[in-house]
């Protein structure tokens, strides 16, 4: 077996520990390192993820030798710099997604990517779950024909406290749709046909409460197959079981519908109606994402969600936001 991949995450909060405890499956892949700008929590990463290193600010970490790659997992507001630190240094990136607030942004990113000749992953690891697989396989079968309509609805009662650093859009790069929504737009753009426009309607805001972001957006997409859609996204409406929530794709020859978070998948198409479970082990994704990024970089091959793959999603979100009423 090879060497594993020596991976420095920068900062140290809640997605880190979500990433870190999606490693565990892949130790002996990959050997994790810990920044943070608080020594004491990049030690307490360390200690409690196995990590190989600590580090007391970013830049230690990223012009370490012994770092292959480094995650960027800070607010967006600081991942630009970060991003062209590390690629000047000779560090591959996994940035977590939102990437950037502009496409501007991923352009000069793309050319100090070239430049550096190392590999970029944006972290949208809603693509390589198991539900968006399966519905990309279904899709591609022809399962339920041509798509016709596209419905997807991802609602839940998820409020953030007053000094979370989301209520600020400096911070965060947007509000809640941009930060949060932005996997779904992925998801409804990954399935087969491509979204060619996007238009956004968002409710007037809520002035109640902590949470100050507006959190909701309804997007009108239209395909470039002719097929239309809608996306239905909030964090301030309550849905069963705190998140529960059914999404469909209409075809002239079926229908599919899926739990949105990746529960089950009802294909009824071409022959018997199919009752799928994608899967539970890495029902978000983790795990197929950074075997992607580890692989990638020893094979000297683009990952699958490429900086041109997130390009793609930050042109339509530019035009939701261009178009948004409310």
């Amino acid at each position: 077996m090879s060497a594993p991949l020596r991976l420095a995450f920068l900062g140290c909060g809640f997605i880190t520990r979500v990433h870190s405890r999606h490693l565990k499956a892949l130790k002996g892949h990959i050997a994790p390192a810990y920044a943070s700008r608080d020594r004491g929590r990049a030690d307490d990463y360390c200690r409690r993820f196995g990590g190989a290193a600590a580090y007391g600010d970013y830049r230690a970490a990223i012009h370490d030798p012994a770092v292959d790659a480094v995650v960027i997992a800070v607010p967006p507001r600081y991942h630009l710099d970060l991003t062209l630190e590390a690629l000047a240094a000779g560090k591959h990136v996994l940035v977590e997604k939102p990437a950037f607030p502009r496409l501007t942004d991923y352009e000069a990113v793309r050319e100090a990517r070239d430049r550096a000749g190392r590999v970029i992953l944006v972290g949208e690891n809603d693509h390589y779950k198991p539900l968006a697989v399966t519905l990309r396989r279904l899709m591609a079968e022809g399962v339920i024909g041509d798509m016709v309509f596209g419905h997807f609805t991802t609602i839940a009662h998820r409020l953030k406290t007053a000094d979370d650093w989301r209520n600020d859009e400096a911070m965060a790069g947007g509000d809640a749709f941009f930060e949060e929504g932005i996997h779904w737009l992925h998801v409804a753009g990954s399935l087969g046909p491509a979204i060619v426009t996007a238009h956004g309607h968002r409710p007037t805001p809520s002035p109640e409460g902590p949470d100050r972001r507006a959190k909701s957006m309804l997007v009108a997409l239209r395909y470039d197959n002719g097929a239309v859609g809608s996306l239905y996204y909030s964090r301030e409406i309550p849905s069963l079981f705190k998140g529960l929530r059914l999404s469909k794709l209409f075809g002239r020859k079926g229908i599919i519908t899926f739990e949105s978070n990746g529960v089950f998948v009802l294909a009824r198409g071409q022959g018997w109606p199919r009752l799928i479970f994608p899967g539970f082990r890495d029902i978000r994704g983790y795990q197929a994402m950074y075997r992607d990024f580890a692989g990638a970089i020893r094979e000297g091959r683009a990952p699958e969600m490429s900086l041109e793959r997130a390009m793609e999603d930050q042109r339509l979100m530019d035009q939701i936001y261009a178009t948004v009423h409310g």
